[in-house]
């Protein structure tokens, strides 16, 4: 068990707090980014939540990824 790595709790947010994710279309090209994001950037979710407005986010990276530069 590696207890060095570092966990980062994230949140993302639209501008103005308009409620953009209660239409599928937008949750979908977010949940899509994730994926993308785990099978080819290195990300590692552990819990995650989208709001109607943001995102709320538990992940780490693993160590020879560019995934935080990206985000």
């Amino acid at each position: 068990m590696n207890l060095t790595r570092v966990l980062y709790f994230t949140t993302s947010t639209v501008i103005d707090w308009v409620d953009i994710f209660t239409r599928p279309i937008y949750r979908h090209i977010i949940i899509d980014s994730l994926s993308y994001c785990q099978s080819h950037k290195g990300l590692n979710i552990y819990a995650w939540v989208l709001m109607s407005n943001h995102l709320h986010m538990i992940v780490d990276t693993n160590e020879d990824t560019t995934v935080k530069k990206d985000y």
